[in-house]
């Protein structure tokens, strides 16, 4: 199986399929039902959270057929001639729909001139033309252009989302994850179903196995292993630096994602943190088996006078400046010898 074949096969079809974006599909499906199209509109958000999927939802919608939907990537057409040959394009009727919908991905990538020539036509559209254009970086696309359409940014899906969403998909594919396996997909997702997507595919390819375990994520997609990140919480806990800096240096021997490391240990540091005020803390027992729970509590209640708010600030700083660090692994040894000092 191809790295695709997982994403096409459960590609959204219609707007019920969309899952994170309902403040869009609500305003989408409204806006359809009463016929109040827009004649260019501008989806803006990370990789793979939806954009392309729901602009194909919205040619489908209003009954523009596959010849009448056309998909341009702005990274491959970027020039101003390639936006005049649209310009020209345009101009002619559909073939079959009452409509031509243009779906002009990475749109941010036009040339100057070319978003220029791009403006001229989103100015004075033919009535049978709808466009709808998508980027990751809205930032890049000139206000002129972000004026002249309806925008809607599309968020990250959750990790509860990518979880639930990992989870059915492994069912229907005939497979079982296990709470943290599905844990560690939806973190390793990263708000992107289409990287949640690639992981689930490699994990698939991976093994006969039809029950998937933390373990066996860990060994497909390099994650750290959970040996790993309770030696480095039991460093902070009991306050031992040399610990702390061997766990990070077995991390980097072991080429570990460094914010990977750091995200895994914050998500525990949180819940041990959290299990200090609240008895009942329903999140524990969906995200964690039995044995972690137990390790969770037990640093909770050992009342250690580093686990605290200002150690999940020092490590979120060191999170947000591991990617601009050539050496990534010293923000989080900055950041356990602060928290260990004071």
């Amino acid at each position: 199986m191809s790295d695709q074949v997982l994403y096409r096969k459960y590609r959204p079809q219609k707007f019920e399929d969309v899952l994170g974006q309902e403040h869009i599909v609500k305003v989408l499906q409204g806006a359809l039902k009463l016929g109040n199209l827009s004649h260019a509109y501008l989806f803006s958000g990370s990789r793979g959270t939806g954009k392309t999927s729901v602009a194909r939802i919205v040619a489908r919608e209003i009954g523009a057929s596959d010849n009448d939907t056309l998909e341009i990537d702005a990274a491959s057409n970027r020039g101003i001639d390639d936006i005049r040959q649209l310009r020209e394009a345009v101009r002619t009727m559909p073939f079959d729909s009452k409509y031509k919908v243009y779906i002009v991905d990475e749109v941010h990538m036009l040339t100057k001139e070319a978003f220029n020539a791009l403006l001229k036509t989103l100015e004075e559209p033919p009535e049978h033309v709808i466009f709808i254009l998508a980027t990751t970086e809205l930032e890049k696309v000139p206000d002129t252009i972000i004026s002249r359409c309806q925008t809607f940014v599309f968020k990250k899906p959750s990790e509860a989302i990518l979880k639930e969403f990992a989870t059915n998909i492994s069912l229907r594919e005939g497979y079982k994850l296990e709470p943290q396996a599905s844990e560690l997909v939806a973190v390793l997702g990263d708000g992107s179903f289409r990287d949640t997507h690639g992981i689930l595919q490699k994990i698939f390819s991976f093994t006969k196995e039809k029950k998937i375990t933390s373990e066996m994520v860990e060994e497909v997609t390099g994650a750290p292993s959970l040996f790993l990140i309770h030696e480095f919480i039991e460093s902070i806990w009991k306050k031992d630096l040399e610990k702390g800096i061997e766990s990070i240096e077995k991390a980097v021997s072991q080429n570990i994602d460094m914010q990977v490391f750091l995200k895994l240990i914050l998500h525990r540091l949180r819940i041990v943190f959290l299990l200090r005020y609240l008895k009942n803390l329903k999140e524990i027992d969906e995200h964690f088996d039995k044995n972690e729970i137990d390790f969770l509590k037990k640093v909770a209640n050992e009342q250690s006078e580093h686990i605290n708010s200002k150690t999940l600030v020092y490590l979120l700083d060191a999170y947000q400046n591991i990617r601009y660090s050539f050496i990534t692994q010293l923000p989080v040894e900055i950041a356990l010898v602060k928290i260990l000092e004071n």
